[in-house]
């Protein structure tokens, strides 16, 4: 019997008894082994109301057999399969028998524990079970009575006359009811010989972490700064994390280029950011010590608490599955700030101090000396620098006398390198910045948990997914959003001020930056009462000018980064002009700022830098309008790596800056023709962020923005599209005055601004039928919502005779209402061509990315395809289904992951064959003889002799051959035979012998 079937039966039986005891009361004899089908149509009257009672308790089973299947699947090892079903009867035997009646329970004060001792000695113990099975049978028992009362406790009063109200109130009884038994501690079998009260601590204890560990701070409400917690197991997102070798983590490049919005292929599939890291689950369980590093706000804790709480739960799976079963140990190094590091008796103090005094003795020494506790230990970096180096000493005697302790350290790398415990054998990890996916999995799981906060919320719960939609939406649209929100923090800020602010985010950059600052720069820690930051005596306003001077050092000297030794310098330079502070060591302020800013990391030894550009240029902007720089802008202006920074400072800037910055830019282009078209856009682009300007000033920058328009060249619309959603307004609602070249780069510039107006424009656009136009299209798909798009832009075009271009698999859906489609090409990884069913016919396939083991059978869905081209490195199964497209003329098959093509199988109207990536050892042979075959081009992988070529005389209508690296020299010296219809020899890159041997009567030999 498998763990799952025992789950669901037992989840079955606990479901049965909560239903008979909230349907009869008092159970009736007769009504002891009905089903729950039966029960409930012996309670309850009306078909629509028993279906709605029997969903209810159905959910609440599978609420159980969640909770008891990864038990079961540990605990079942040791058994035999007739060891498995003897426990299982005997505990489903005694769950029947029992008295669990309303009387019971009260009498037993609803207490899981009494009730089972009262069961106990009240039922007949089963007779024939061994040792190991007796054992199983009295947890498995006591599991299922502490669900079954947890289930009777948030179980509504039952009044028969009233059940269809009551009904349509709890319609989501069954979810709660799994909320109640999800948070419910792990059990386990484990307990020491001759300490008979460390399994019931540990279950009070795991409890206790369960719910203690299980909230997060979502957000603070802006009428009175109050703090929203919400459960910590629902707003959860795994993470990416790579190996940390405390190398470099740096930019590239130290231009400030604008910023392109990606096309919808990033938020899909896994998009193709820079991540590239294993998720951090994954990390963790193939190493039992690791030093997980990370910057401020990217994760760090809220990981270590869910780690916690999942332990306690039991409820770990795929590479963690091994940890269910350890106990949970979690210590925040910040409340031994100023005392001693812990001893094992004192490590619960922080979660569970309270119940430490019933604890029974050296229980913490049992739960490390087994290898049974899972250490996880919070914030090197939040503990002064001196008592850093007692952790390190405290973790090496600990691993001494504990050695098979699992341990996860954490730390921002500025206080601990990645080799700060090398000699402990902890291997180093960094936790790294989210990619598109992994936000759009943070946004929807944030909302998902702040559901559950109900009037506490500033919107109805029922507003909730379009709040969500609305976030998502401006994240794709807008890339600096999408920049910013690389860490679960500043994410986290984002959903709270979209919520706070009714769905609406800042008009421009600058709020939202000012925000993100604030938060990292002090109010997180102040919140938080870090040690290291509370020794601070800077104010938010003292450290931001220290910060924005050494922005604008950095900027001025057109760096990324410094050297420590030189930030030291500025700082302590710095001090000396900030009177009220009596602070005067630059190297220990910068030291504080460094570890506990937010913003500054040493992205190598010995450097530093701003841990996200944006805030550098932000700073360096705000310092350069205080100190009053707007000359030094302008004559700067024309240079890319001081765009972003300028356009910060023009909204920074009071008014008469404004106006001497943008003027100046404006009157620098009507000098500088070499630099006049950047100068013009720099001008358009701080259109963004400033709050006004005078009418004269408006009228130039108009003039601008129409001397930049409309767009001719390729690089056009990148640098047109920088400019923002305020250039849209001057783009024309038609394309029919532009010419070809100027209305293709107008269609382009449209689709990287983005947003409703964009696509609302595209949507105009597609009364024009010039053919470059309507591919422009086309092609503009893939940076819209692909619903949306389709129906009010593709649906417009004569989509006929033409491919459909699509990046990501959120486009097929679309495509099933594209009726006029007839061509596809598929630019993103395909590994199952079972989404061709039920598309439009087809008459051309273009996938470029075969990955995985590709069934081809599903090809057979598209009968009317002529045309298909099947390349990339995936291995294709059922190449005969190729021979079940009866219009089938042209092929181009990728054999990269394929050698063989002993099932190749092609439909006689095949005329254009084409094999890339074909083995040398590959043959021809299934197509021998075949009638249709007038083209055929061979790609081996290597420069080779492909066997396929002895079997050319077999096809009779071959007039064109095209070789690639093929070694011709050795084929001629087999004396080959060459198809007496062949006309014409294409050879490129081959191994070629005198040109003399390659003289064939009739045939036109072509060398490339």
């Amino acid at each position: 019997m498998s763990a799952e079937a025992a789950a669901l039966r037992l989840g079955t039986t606990v479901a049965r008894a909560a239903a008979q005891v909230w349907l009869g009361g008092k159970r009736r004899e007769q009504e002891r082994r009905l089903s729950m089908a039966e029960l409930v149509r012996v309670r309850v009257s009306g078909l629509r109301l028993q279906r709605s009672v029997e969903r209810q308790f159905e959910e609440i089973a599978d609420a159980v057999f969640d909770r008891l299947a990864p038990f079961l699947e540990r605990e079942f090892r040791g058994l035999d399969e007739g060891g498995r079903r003897a426990v299982l009867d005997a505990v489903c035997d005694t769950c029947v028998r029992a008295d669990l009646s309303d009387e019971a329970l009260l009498a037993a004060d609803v207490n899981p524990a009494e009730v089972v001792r009262r069961i106990t000695g009240a039922v007949r113990a089963p007779v024939g079970l061994s040792e190991a099975e007796s054992r199983l049978y009295e947890v498995l028992f006591a599991e299922c009575c502490e669900y079954y009362v947890r289930i009777v406790r948030g179980l509504p009063v039952f009044q028969e006359r009233a059940l269809a109200e009551l009904l349509a109130r709890t319609t989501s009884l069954g979810a709660e009811i799994a909320r109640v038994l999800e948070r419910l501690p792990d059990r386990s079998l484990f307990a020491p010989e001759g300490t008979d009260r460390d399994g019931e601590f540990r279950r009070r204890y795991l409890e206790l972490v369960s719910t203690s560990l299980d909230e997060v701070e979502l957000f603070r409400r802006a009428s009175d700064r109050a703090v929203a917690q919400a459960r910590l197991s629902v707003a959860y997102v795994s993470l990416r994390a790579t190996g940390d070798d405390g190398t470099a983590r740096r930019r590239a490049g130290g231009r400030s280029l604008p910023l392109l919005r990606p096309d919808m292929s990033d938020w899909e599939d896994g998009g193709r950011g820079e991540a590239a890291g294993m998720r951090v689950e994954a990390a963790l369980g193939g190493a039992s010590r690791v030093l997980l590093r990370g910057e401020a706000g990217s994760g760090k804790t809220t990981l270590l608490r869910w780690l916690a709480v999942t332990a306690a739960r039991g409820a770990f799976t795929g590479e963690l599955a091994g940890w269910n079963g350890l106990t949970p140990v979690f210590v925040k190094l910040r409340e031994y700030s100023g005392r001693v590091l812990p001893v094992p008796e004192a490590m619960l103090d922080s979660v569970a101090g309270h119940i430490t005094g019933v604890m029974p003795k050296a229980w913490v020494e049992r739960q490390l000396a087994g290898g049974k506790a899972l250490l996880l230990i919070d914030g090197v970096d939040e503990l002064l620098d001196g008592e850093r180096r007692a952790v390190r000493e405290w973790l090496r005697k600990l691993l001494a006398a504990y050695g098979d302790i699992r341990v996860v350290v954490t730390s921002r790398p500025s206080a601990a390198g990645a080799d700060w415990l090398r000699r402990e054998e902890f291997t180093a990890l960094h936790l790294d910045r989210m990619t598109p996916p992994d936000l759009v999995a943070f946004v929807r799981q944030w909302h998902q948990a702040v559901r559950e906060l109900g009037e506490e919320l500033p919107c109805a719960v029922e507003e909730l997914p379009q709040y969500e939609q609305s976030l998502l939406n401006s994240l794709k649209d807008r890339p600096h959003l999408q920049s910013l929100a690389g860490t679960p923090l500043l994410a986290s800020l984002l959903c709270a001020m979209h919520l706070n602010r009714g769905s609406q985010l800042p008009r421009d950059r600058m709020e939202l930056y000012r925000n993100a600052l604030h938060t990292l720069v002090h109010e997180r820690d102040a919140h938080r009462s870090v040690p290291s930051a509370v020794d601070s005596r800077l104010s938010l306003g003292d450290k931001l000018v220290l910060l924005r001077d050494l922005a604008w050092r950095l900027s001025d000297n057109n760096r990324s980064e410094i050297s420590l030794e030189q930030a030291e310098r500025y700082v302590g330079r710095k001090l000396t002009g900030m009177r009220h502070l009596e602070e005067r060591d630059g190297v220990r302020v910068l030291d504080q700022l460094r570890g506990r800013s937010g913003v500054l990391r040493s992205p190598a030894v010995g450097r530093l830098d701003f841990v996200h550009r944006t805030f550098q240029e932000y700073l360096a902007a705000q310092e350069a309008t205080e100190e009053d720089r707007i000359g030094n802008l302008v004559g700067r202006a024309h240079l890319d790596i001081w765009r972003e920074t300028i356009i910060m400072a023009a909204g920074h800037a009071n008014r008469p800056q404004r106006e001497e910055l943008l003027g100046g830019i404006l009157d620098r282009a009507e000098e500088e023709p070499r630099h006049a078209r950047r100068l013009r856009l720099l001008a358009a682009a701080c259109q963004e962020t400033v709050p006004e300007v005078s009418g004269e000033l408006a009228g130039r920058l108009d003039e601008a923005v129409a001397a930049l328009l409309p767009a001719h060249r390729v690089t056009d619309p990148p640098a047109l599209a920088a400019v923002g959603p305020s250039l849209l307004r001057e783009l024309p609602q038609s394309l029919e005055e532009l010419t070809q070249k100027a209305a293709m780069q107008t269609v382009r510039t449209v689709a990287l601004i983005g947003g409703e107006e964009a696509l609302r424009l595209l949507a105009g656009y597609t009364r024009d039928r010039r053919d470059p136009v309507i591919t422009e299209l086309i092609h503009a798909w893939g940076y819209f919502d692909a619903e949306d798009y389709a129906t009010q832009v593709l649906a417009r075009l004569p989509l006929r005779g033409r491919n459909a271009v699509i990046t990501h698999s959120g486009q097929w859906n679309a495509v099933r209402r594209l009726a006029s489609v007839d061509g596809l090409s598929v630019k993103h990884p395909v590994s199952d061509f079972a989404m061709l069913t039920g598309l439009p016919p087809l008459r051309r396939l273009l996938v470029f990315q075969v990955e995985g083991e590709a069934d081809l059978t599903d090809l057979k869905a598209q009968p009317s395809l002529t045309s298909l081209v099947l390349l990339g490195t995936g291995s294709m199964r059922h190449l005969e289904a190729l021979g079940e497209l009866p219009r089938l003329r042209q092929l181009y098959l990728g054999l990269a992951g394929t050698p063989s093509l002993a099932d190749l199988r092609l439909g006689p109207k095949v005329t254009d064959l084409s094999l890339w990536d074909l083995e040398a050892t590959a043959s021809l042979a299934p197509l021998v003889g075949h009638p249709g075959i007038t083209s055929l081009e061979m790609l081996p992988m290597d420069t080779c002799l492909p066997a396929a070529l002895r079997h050319l005389p077999t096809l009779p209508r071959l007039r064109h051959l095209s070789l690639h690296n093929v070694d011709v020299a050795a084929w001629l010296d087999s004396a080959p035979v060459l198809p007496p219809s062949l006309k014409r020899l294409s050879l490129y890159g081959c191994l070629l012998p005198d040109p003399r041997a390659l003289d064939f009567p009739g045939v036109t030999v072509a060398v490339r």
